[in-house]
């Protein structure tokens, strides 16, 4: 376990502050519980520190390893236009949903930098993972969600291996979205978005080529 960290990517607004600020310090807090890292005690203040003399927008990035030692960088962020429509594509490579390691968020991700290497930039905005079952998990980035149409978001299960994306725990505890298991075929039957805490949910365009 001293190979990785744990990671935490958040969002600050002058005015608002850090976005989703205490789902993030709750997974970081249980992320390290779970895996036997000493708590994060000094996570908030760190924050605090990076965003004291911040003008603009900013996308913080905050690392905490096994020794209990927090990082915090950040830099300029800039939103997405809101009819943004992001082109995804599936890779090939497959995330194995035994792997528990997949449910918190770490700097080991391999993983997702080979799946996202199967595309250029130009080709997709995002990659989409499957298990070795050929179920939908997430993107390189991002958790999946399917509006098909009932008004509840649909969100694939931490079970099938993959990352308990704090939009997506948001979403969930806001009844906004709930739990159900995905395949390829049930992305064609709705309206696909990707999201994460920075960006928020972004509406998405699946290429099966």
């Amino acid at each position: 376990m001293s190979d990785f960290s744990l990671i935490e990517t958040l969002r600050w607004q002058p005015g608002e502050g850090f976005i989703r600020l205490q789902l993030h310090l709750a997974r970081l807090s249980r992320s390290a519980r779970r895996l036997g890292f000493p708590r994060p005690i000094d996570a908030a203040a760190k924050l605090d520190d990076a965003v004291a003399e911040a003008a603009g927008p900013l996308r913080v990035r905050l690392t905490f390893d096994t020794q209990g030692r927090t990082e915090v960088t950040s830099a300029p962020f800039v939103p997405l236009a809101p009819e943004t429509i992001w082109t995804v594509r599936i890779a090939k490579t497959r995330l194995q949903s035994t792997d528990r390691l997949l449910r918190v968020k770490t700097t080991r991700r391999a993983v997702y930098e080979t799946a996202r290497a199967e595309y250029v930039q130009a080709d997709a905005d995002e990659v989409i993972l499957l298990n070795e079952r050929g179920e939908v998990c997430e993107g390189t980035i991002t958790s999946i969600f399917l509006d098909d149409g009932s008004g509840v978001l649909q969100t694939p299960p931490i079970s099938c291996g993959l990352l308990a994306g704090v939009l997506r725990t948001e979403l969930i505890c806001g009844r906004k979205a709930r739990v159900g298991r995905l395949t390829l075929d049930d992305l064609d039957t709705g309206t696909l978005y990707l999201g994460n805490s920075l960006r928020g949910l972004i509406r998405a365009n699946l290429l099966r080529s």
